[in-house]
């Protein structure tokens, strides 16, 4: 392996830090309603920010599997969307600082990256890094945003109960990172918010407020949350607005509820599971949603 501190260079002055928090917001694999890039994204708006350390995007990014955006204006490119990967210092709402990495998923040298982030943070004396991630999941909008808790120690879990068994899903970074934090001895936790597949492709606040929650309730920290929880009731009032104005979309809805309902109550082994005599499946339910609320955009 190359040398991990060749992907990085830091800021100039580095202030000495008391133990603090990183919050990993990678995006590029799996992010169902936006719910990470709308977390982080939050978070930079609302808060100080300093950068501390920017990542050498040339060597990690394939240019050509995720072009990045460029604008042409009449007779000239306007802009370019430069990529960037960056470690963050911000200070929350009582001042206390953290740590937040933040850009696209590298494509590849995964373990030179991972190893380059775990001296940051040796160097930075980080405490705890909490990863974000939000996945499409058979569940309803009218139901509260749920969330899968994992980490490298059971006891930072706390309260939270398991919604998965064993389950086998394509590699990311961020999960990457977790497991390798957690052999090399270091504590690392991760959230994954669900978020009703039928709404995976659009932004989803609720998921994001919930994220950020979650954050604020294992570390401690005092993230804002507001103007998300503002969004989500929008959002909430404007899906709620579409399916009541379509019979068949709300039987489907009213199906989902009672899979999740009756999962809740223990009467299901996962999710996706039900009697099919009585109830359509969760992909027949979400294809259906989905085609009615495209069309709905569509007429707008």
């Amino acid at each position: 392996m190359l040398e991990p501190s060749g992907l990085y260079e830091l800021s100039a002055e580095v202030p000495e830090l008391d133990g603090p928090v990183l919050i990993q917001a990678l995006t590029g694999f799996v992010d169902a309603g936006s719910a990470i890039q709308l977390s982080r994204e939050h978070l930079l708006a609302n808060l100080d920010v300093r950068t501390i350390a920017t990542f050498d995007v040339d060597q990690l990014l394939d240019y050509r599997s995720r072009r990045p955006p460029m604008v042409f204006i009449e007779d000239h490119w306007a802009s370019y969307e430069e990529p960037a990967l960056t470690l963050h210092l911000l200070r929350d709402e009582i001042g206390t600082e953290f740590l937040m990495l933040t850009g696209p998923e590298p494509d590849i040298q995964w373990e030179r990256f991972i190893a380059a982030v775990t001296q940051l943070i040796d160097r930075l004396g980080v405490r705890l890094t909490v990863g974000l991630n939000a996945i499409p999941m058979a569940v309803p909008h009218t139901r509260p945003v749920s969330v899968t808790a994992h980490a490298t120690d059971r006891e930072l879990l706390g309260e939270h109960e398991s919604w998965l068994q064993r389950v086998q899903v394509p590699a990311s970074v961020g999960n990457l990172l977790e497991y390798r934090l957690g052999k090399s001895g270091h504590n690392a936790i991760g959230y994954a918010a669900h978020v009703p597949h039928y709404l995976a492709q659009t932004n989803y606040p609720a998921a994001a407020e919930l994220l950020l929650d979650s954050v604020s309730a294992s570390t401690g920290l005092a993230l804002p949350t507001g103007a998300l929880r503002d969004a989500a009731a929008a959002v909430r009032a404007e899906v709620d607005k579409q399916v009541g104005e379509d019979e068949q979309a709300a039987r489907l809805v009213e199906s989902l509820e009672q899979q999740y309902d009756a999962f809740l109550r223990g009467r299901e082994a996962n999710l996706l599971a039900g009697d099919a005599s009585e109830l359509p499946t969760a992909d027949e339910l979400g294809a259906e949603l989905e085609r009615f609320l495209a069309e709905q955009s569509r007429d707008e």
